[in-house]
């Protein structure tokens, strides 16, 4: 059976389903007698009345009690009622393994570290005496604290390997359900002997973990095949590629160590965890570019390694940056280094940026209550919040390292570090990057529909540097080559053919082109391009004199995080041999429904890391239409309300997002890049018949469809006035027409609901407001918002508009029509959001409102999951030296 929220077993209050397989349906709960969120498994209805299976269960909240371990799910409880068994479980706040791994590959240092806390959790089990039998990735939880062993459903009682305090946990279990020839586990990881049906050991999980850190370290799975007969026949007798033949940049003695665990007798794997544990130690404490070496005692530091983010690994870190980066090295080539950084939370991933000597990480992060850039020497242990830098975004560095630039509040300031009070030296509403040479010119991208301008660091006058070529609307991310004169830039969101990587230049004259596709790239002095090609980081050789690629792309990492709608990665490089990355961007979302006192009422659906944005209800409240941005594609996904299930909805490999409703609820009209600029088209809700062009070739996002549904609004980025509103009639001549047209930029407009009043967000006074205005016209436009405002939502009887004011609390207007104008009231606060902010948010044509008002007036909100943080920023020092092996 399936639990709603507000359902309640026992003390335990049900909060949402978090998933469900074949041995249990598994919730969030809150435990009500300690104010907890906790995780609850519960045997589905249709088996309970098996003995068999009945026994499995109650097998698995004994052989989890048995065990006490820093990554092994904790048990809390167990219970039954009205003839439901359920588990009370530890709540892990992450993601799978199984998740993970669908993005790539993971970093090597990273799978090594999973790997060497899985392998003491089953070395913890073995010991006591319990064999797993379903090691998978769907098994195990990664979370801030690392990998958690989950799942112990199938596991299998033998004699204990180590004696216990007190009593052996093997006399309190009863003996296995295994009859001969069952086949119990997932096929993808199961030993030989498991498919043939005979007997478990603990050497059958260590081949499962084997095929586990094949797929952690490669990206695939170990043993594949179409039908289940040919992935029996792979397992029994193929040997898997080698790690090496796959990731170059893995040390080569993973593959003696895998390949061992994956033999196809059981004598010949590693015959106990602990040997296992012990290889995997010596192997990440001896380096990426350890040779195949006998079997070692491992060294007393490996203790240290494992601690990683530890005060003792922090100044190993520290002292070996020096040692290699200072100078203090011997003259053999360069060692290539690795170690993580772990930033406090964060809803910009993507804004961090190396010093040009690599010393110095700048980044943004929360601190003290607001966001703020911050400075981490790479040589310490600490970071320095930057005063004066609130709200900051995509820092970029001086020559000298000196001063440090960024976008905030509309504008470009720089902040001399440390201890300088930031300067403004131009309006940018919206900027995309900048770049500053060494003659102290500073050129950068002003917003999302604009060319790149210059101003003299020392303040002055923009002036525009490039011009759009036909089909091009934005050129963003500049980066000074050496001359100092000339500059990579991305011409992005523009028609096909129009599209790329160019060379432009301080002295005027055509651009030059460079790479032909949209793609996020990092200039690296004197001659090297990082390229991002769907999260795979590749170097390109680079002639800055000729502005050519040269030879073939190499291979540097996977699963480089980045952002398809802003065409920008998560990286930063300098010439000095540091590379700075992020393996993914997006904090983990979920929608929530909140009532006016701010009071969370219940969650939508599982805490998502796919960055949801733009949830849009529909007419009846039934569903909502989202956007998620999966292994690096935007798409607009539909969210069953009631069930929290998502389903995809467009399925091009373009960018596709920003859907509304039509007002009967029949249609979807949804944002599209896929014929080269963004335009729109239309498409039946249920998801059947072709999805049909709207308007044409021109930049523009669709935001509501009138109640009456004669006329959509949307927003239209056009260079020299920004973006405007503008509407379309969906009958008739279909002849667009200008709704706000000014120099400023507006934006998330919004229909009333009875289709005679826009609101809409703009700029003009120099801060952001919302305004109302009667629609089509005539009339002029009503100030709604004080000191500031965003996200306009209407309730669903036209009497309220509600705003995010800028310190986030969620205001709430009266409305009253008064002939052509409107009467607003005084802005009253309801409570504080925690709205999602960062990646998806604001993508091209303007933003888009966070939240949505369903029509019994609560909220559905987007919101981070509380506790839930961006990946750590790994570090590669001398990162060309694998290049050259």
């Amino acid at each position: 059976m399936s639990l709603g929220p507000g359902a309640r077993l026992g003390p335990y209050e049900i909060l949402s389903a978090l998933g469900a397989g074949g041995m249990g349906e598994v919730y969030r709960a809150r435990d009500t007698r300690l104010d907890r969120t906790v995780a609850i498994k519960v045997l589905p209805a249709h088996v309970s009345g098996d003995l068999v299976l009945r026994e499995r269960f109650e097998r698995e909240a004994r052989a989890i009690a048995a065990l006490n371990h820093p990554h092994i799910c904790t048990l809390h409880d167990v219970g039954r009622q009205d003839g439901i068994d359920f588990l009370v479980m530890e709540y892990l706040d992450g993601e799978t393994l199984a998740s993970r791994l669908a993005k790539g590959a993971l970093p090597v240092d990273v799978a090594l570290r999973h790997g060497i806390e899985i392998a003491d959790a089953l070395d913890k089990a073995h010991r006591a005496g319990i064999v797993h039998r379903d090691l998978k990735p769907g098994n195990i939880m990664l979370t801030k604290s690392g990998a958690t062993l989950l799942d112990f459903g199938l596991a299998k009682v033998t004699p204990a390997a180590v004696a216990t305090s007190g009593l052996s946990v093997a006399p309190t279990l009863q003996t296995p359900v295994t009859m001969q020839g069952t086949i119990l586990g997932t096929l993808q990881y199961m030993a030989p002997e498991q498919i043939e049906g005979q007997g478990a050991d603990a050497r059958t999980d260590i081949f499962a973990f084997g095929a586990v850190l094949y797929e952690m370290l490669t990206g695939r799975q170990a043993f594949e095949g179409k039908t289940q007969a040919s992935l029996i026949g792979a397992i029994l007798k193929d040997t898997p590629a080698s790690i090496a033949s796959l990731q170059p940049l893995t040390p080569p003695a993973l593959d003696r160590v895998i390949s061992t665990c994956l033999a196809k007798d059981s004598d010949e794997r590693w015959q106990t965890m602990r040997d296992l544990l012990r290889e995997l130690k010596w192997v990440a404490n001896t380096g990426a570019a350890a040779p195949v070496a006998p079997a070692a005692t491992s060294p007393r530091r490996s203790r240290h390694r494992i601690a990683w983010g530890g005060a003792v690994i922090a100044s190993l870190v520290a002292a070996a940056f020096a040692l290699v980066l200072y100078g203090r090295r011997p003259a053999s080539e360069p060692v290539l280094t690795r170690f993580e950084i772990q930033t406090p939370a964060t809803s910009e991933p993507m804004s961090f940026a190396l010093s040009p000597d690599g010393r110095s990480l700048a980044f943004v992060a929360t601190a003290d209550g607001a966001s703020r850039l911050l400075i981490r020497p790479l040589d310490q242990v600490t970071s320095q919040t930057i005063a004066g830098t609130e709200d900051a975004i995509f820092p970029f560095w001086s020559p000298d390292g000196r001063t440090i630039a960024f976008f905030a509040g509309g504008k470009l300031k720089i902040v001399d570090v440390p201890g300088g009070s930031p300067r403004v030296l131009a309006d940018a509403p919206s900027g995309r990057g900048g770049t500053w040479n060494r003659d102290g010119v500073v050129v950068f991208a002003p917003s999302t529909a604009a060319v790149l301008m210059r101003v003299p660091a020392t303040g002055g006058t923009p002036a525009a540097v490039t011009r759009f070529a036909t089909g091009q609307n934005s050129h963003r991310w500049p980066q000074f080559l050496p001359d100092g004169r000339r500059f990579l830039f991305e011409a992005a969101q523009g028609q096909k053919g129009a599209q790329g990587v160019f060379v432009g230049s301080l002295d005027g004259g055509e651009p030059t082109r460079v790479l032909d596709d949209e793609t996020a790239v990092t200039y690296v002095p004197p001659g090297t391009l990082l390229v991002l090609r769907r999260g795979a980081l590749v170097a390109l050789s680079f002639d800055p004199a000729r502005a050519a690629v040269i030879g073939d792309a190499m291979p540097v990492t996977q699963s480089v995080g980045w952002d398809a709608t802003m065409v920008r990665g998560a990286l930063a490089a300098s010439s000095t041999g540091v590379l700075a990355y992020r393996t993914g961007l997006a904090v983990r979302r979920q929608l929530a429904w909140v009532d006016r006192t701010g009071t969370v009422r219940g969650i939508v659906g599982p805490a998502d890391e796919n960055a949801p944005a733009g949830p849009e209800l529909s007419p009846d409240g039934r569903r909502a239409a989202i956007f998620r941005t999966v292994e690096g594609n935007t798409d607009v996904w539909l969210l069953d309300v009631a069930r929290g299930v998502p389903s995809r909805f467009t399925f091009e490999d373009h960018v596709d997002f920003f859907p509304v409703w039509s007002p009967d609820g029949q249609r979807i009209v949804f944002g599209s890049n896929r014929n080269g600029t963004y335009d729109f088209f239309e498409k039946s809700a249920s998801g059947v018949g072709e999805e049909k062009p709207l308007l044409g070739q021109l930049t523009a996002l669709p935001m509501a469809i009138s109640s009456d549904g004669r006329f959509l609004l949307y927003g239209a980025q056009v260079p020299k006035t920004g973006v405007d509103l503008w509407a379309l009639p969906l009958t008739g001549d279909r002849k667009p027409f200008p709704v706000v047209l000014t120099p400023f930029d507006e934006m998330a407009g919004q229909f009333s609901p009875d289709g005679r009043w826009v609101a809409y967000q703009s700029n003009e006074s120099g801060r952001v407001e919302v305004y109302v205005r009667p629609f089509p016209g005539p009339g002029g436009q009503s100030q709604v918002s004080q000191a500031g405002g965003t996200q306009a939502r209407w309730r669903p009887d036209g009497k309220e508009l509600f705003y995010v004011a800028p310190d986030s609390r969620l205001m709430a207007v009266g409305v009253t029509p008064d002939g052509q104008s409107i009467d607003a009231g005084p802005p009253v606060p309801l409570f504080v959001t925690r709205l999602a902010t960062g990646m998806n948010v604001y993508p091209a044509v303007g933003t888009k409102p966070q939240y949505a008002v369903a029509p019994d007036g609560r909220f559905l909100m987007n919101m981070p999951v509380e506790g839930s943080t961006a990946p750590p920023i790994t570090v590669v020092l001398n990162w060309e030296a694998a290049l050259k092996k």
